[in-house]
């Protein structure tokens, strides 16, 4: 009798301690989900903030000092991008009033990736300047194109599609101007084209860029 009884209580309990721990693992889950959702809250504001500071900040190192008086991130254009179905973001820059340059994303398929670069161009249709704003590219081969390591990719400052010639636009191992690396032709090649294709989306639509009626 002792023993029915015993093992009648030993049941009971388990079943209490069963039913126990998925609230109390419900109710851990519940505690951390909401601490991850307020610290996310916290975290957002100054994210958002530190995104827009790089924003501004390469938009001014492809921007000559002093070109532009607007907010770049506000005055903004979009227009169909190369790819069918996409959209192009153009920033535009102004002077009192008058448009100074443009500024927008370019990308190519590097060595090891889409190597994505931010370029400025002029009115008349000269490069203005040219920053790395993303690449997967061998470090200590590929990545010389980025400005802090390597001041290659000023070469395209001033550059547009007369100066030098269409056929030129291309590195030196190609019959074009521009220099490569030891080792990773591959890269500076994929950057060339991807500036030069930038040069003939501005020509395309440059009327809708600087506002000009046809």
């Amino acid at each position: 009798m002792d023993t029915d009884e015993s093992a009648g209580f030993s049941l009971d309990a388990l079943r209490d301690r069963l039913a126990y721990q998925p609230l109390l693992l419900g109710g851990i889950a519940l505690i951390a989900g909401t601490a991850l959702t307020l610290a996310s809250n916290a975290t957002r504001a100054p994210i958002a903030a530190a995104e827009v500071h790089d924003t501004q900040m390469t938009l001014a190192q492809v921007l000559p000092p002093g070109s532009a008086d607007n907010d770049l991130l506000a005055d903004v254009l979009e227009l169909p991008g190369p790819a069918a179905g996409s959209t192009r973001r153009i920033h535009i820059a102004r002077k009192a009033g008058v448009v100074t340059g443009a500024v927008f994303n370019v990308a190519e398929r590097g060595y090891s990736g889409e190597i994505r670069l931010l370029m400025a161009v002029d009115p008349a249709g000269k490069v203005l300047g040219v920053r790395v704003l993303k690449h997967t590219e061998t470090p200590g081969l590929g990545d010389k194109i980025e400005i802090a390591r390597n001041p290659w990719i000023t070469s395209f400052d001033g550059k547009s599609l007369g100066e030098p010639a269409p056929e030129k636009w291309a590195v030196k191992k190609d019959g074009g101007i521009y220099d490569s690396f030891a080792g990773a032709t591959i890269t500076p090649r994929a950057v060339v084209k991807a500036v030069k294709g930038g040069l003939d989306y501005f020509a395309t639509h440059r009327n809708e860029i600087l506002g000009v009626q046809p």
